[in-house]
Formats: structure tokens, sequence, C-alpha cells
């Protein structure tokens, strides 16, 4: 009785998303590529490509190869302030991606509907009501709301007051999936009591066995604790410096000189605020291939969540989804 409960809660969100469990994979930067999407997908999941700084030409072979992989649905995620973003719509439309997911703030004039007239669904980020209420009249077809507890690019509110905030408005007008700080299946399963149409994780993912990530990236993340993913701090109120959370080592503090150095930029008028803006974005990118792919765990960036704690060996995308929905029907069980 519980697993057919649990997929009735889900059963808005697989529709959507066109799978088995509603559970989409945050869009991990050098993380999320075509292994961990393709077998995230292949286990009943959603996978979602992590555009991030690709070329379109880049885009285009990752989501190919990706296809090579799997046949089930996938997405892909885009960031807004990316310079081609029209030239990446493009590419996930010759494609056929199903879903485009916008990340990094409101959607750019003429992306929503460059994007659903190519016959894709859009789902974007809301870090507020007011946000969520103004995606929703834009047309956006589904919502994540990704609380404070998350890894990389964070906003100020934790997931829990998100919930309460958005679902009982929004949970009838669309799908809302919630991310953020999500480690057990018990929390996916309050958030579907919520009315919640899934769940986004990421950290939990992130050290799977068909993961490229690096070992030492990997053991870092075993050895961590829920304390030491912090969140970075802005050290100039001008620089538009969305804070990140990660494991703390010296790359954090880098990031504190690398801020210094944009700010005096700034103050001899060489660069203007997009290019500032920039600058800190390509920061963390190179920042994060350094630990993800170099496995240079000291100086890069090791972008994780607060679930981080739970994460404590690596094991198969496969084996992580069904403990989470046998985590899930259980607690669902003890409520009935």
């Amino acid at each position: 009785m519980s697993k057919s409960k649990l997929q009735s809660l889900m059963a808005r969100g697989t529709d959507f998303l066109g799978c088995d469990v509603a559970i989409l994979c945050g869009a991990m930067s050098w993380v999320s590529e075509r292994h961990l999407v393709a077998a995230i997908s292949n286990a009943g999941g959603f996978g979602v490509i992590a555009c991030g700084a690709m070329t379109p030409d880049l885009l285009d072979k990752e989501i190919a190869a990706t296809k090579a992989l799997t046949s089930k649905p996938f997405g892909v995620n885009l960031i807004t302030m990316h310079p081609q973003l029209f030239d990446l719509i493009d590419v996930c439309a010759k494609h056929e991606v199903g879903h485009v997911v916008l990340a990094g703030g409101l959607p750019p004039k003429g992306s929503i509907e460059a994007i659903k007239e190519k016959g894709a669904k859009l789902i974007c980020f809301a870090p507020a009501l007011a946000l969520a209420k103004k995606l929703a009249r834009s047309g956006v077809d589904a919502l994540v709301i990704e609380g404070m507890e998350a890894g990389g690019h964070i906003g100020p509110v934790s997931t829990s007051v998100l919930a309460q905030e958005i679902l009982p408005e929004m949970a009838s007008q669309l799908p809302v999936f919630v991310a953020g700080g999500i480690g057990r299946g018990e929390l996916i399963a309050g958030y579907l009591e919520m009315g919640a149409a899934g769940v986004q994780l990421g950290t939990r993912f992130a050290c799977a066995t068909e993961s490229i990530a690096h070992p030492n990236f990997k053991k870092a993340f075993f050895r961590a604790s829920a304390r030491d993913a912090i969140a970075s701090v802005q050290i100039d109120p001008r620089l538009p410096v969305i804070p990140v959370r990660a494991l703390k080592n010296a790359g954090t503090e880098a990031f504190t000189a690398k801020q210094r150095e944009v700010a005096n930029l700034l103050d001899s008028g060489a660069v203007d605020m997009g290019e500032a803006q920039l600058q800190i974005e390509h920061y963390w990118a190179g920042a994060l291939r350094r630990a993800v792919i170099d496995g240079d765990v000291e100086g890069g960036s090791l972008m994780a969540g607060q679930s981080v704690g739970m994460v404590s060996k690596e094991e198969p995308v496969a084996d992580i989804i069904a403990q989470l929905m046998d985590e899930a029907a259980v607690a669902l069980e003890r409520r009935a």
C-alpha cells in the first residue's frame, strides 16, 4: 500500500518528466555529464545535463553522447547569463530535448518563448513566492524551489521555509519540485505530502559509482559533515556575487582574494558590472573543474550541500534511488 501511495503522490511529477521516479538530478557542472545523467535516467529518475559555460558545439556533442547511453528522457540546464543562451536553446531544439531548466536568474526576454515554441517544457527556479507567481504568469511549465542548504549557488532562505510558503500557493497551478538538503526518503515523502510533484537532489548523486568525479573529490565528501559545507562570503556589496556552498578549503579563501581583485578592476574602470559577474562565474567554473576533474581538493571548489554528511560511500545510482524510495515508502506507511 505504501509503495502505491508513493507512486500516486509522485504521479504528477513522473507524468510531467516522463520517468518512473520524480527525482531530478541537480545540474552540477563537470559532474552532471553524459555518464551520470544517463545512469540516473536509466535507473528511472530524471538526469539533467549541466551546460554551465559550455559552447553550443560542446553542448551539441554532450547531448548526442548522452542519447547514445540512454533512450530515456533527460533534460538540459542552461544558465540565463550565458552569452550564447539562444544558440544553446537551438542546440536543445535540434536534439528534441524535452525539458529545459533555466537557472541563474529570471529568464531573459524572449527565452521562454524560444524554448517553448520548439516544443520543450520549461522548468525554472523560484527563490521566493513572488517570483514563483511571476514565472507562472510568464508561461513556465514547472518550478524548482531550492533552499540555502543546497550545494553550489544558493539563495538566502531555507528549503523548509520555501516549501511552506510556495507549495500551498503554487502546487495546484503547476508541478513544483523541492530541492536543497534532501538526503533521505523520509523527507521526500514529507514534501510530496505537502503537494510537491517531486524533488531534486545533487549532493547524494555526486559520488555515485557512475559519477566521473575524481576519487579525491569523492573522498572529501565521505569525510565531510553537514557543518563543513559553508556558504561563501560577499566582501563588496557592489559585486553581484551569489553565495556558493562548498566544503571549506584553501579554495574558499582564494575566492575572497578573487573578489578583491575584481572589485579593484571595477574601481579602476577596467571592467563593467557585467564583465565583473562573468569573471566571478569563470572563477567558480575553473575552481570546480580543478576539484572534480583534477582532484585538487585544496585549491579547487568542493561544491556540496549540507546533506553531504549523508554521503558515506560510493554507490550505484540505481541503489541510491531504490534506497530513497524504500525510505519514503516506509515513512508513508508509518504515517498511514
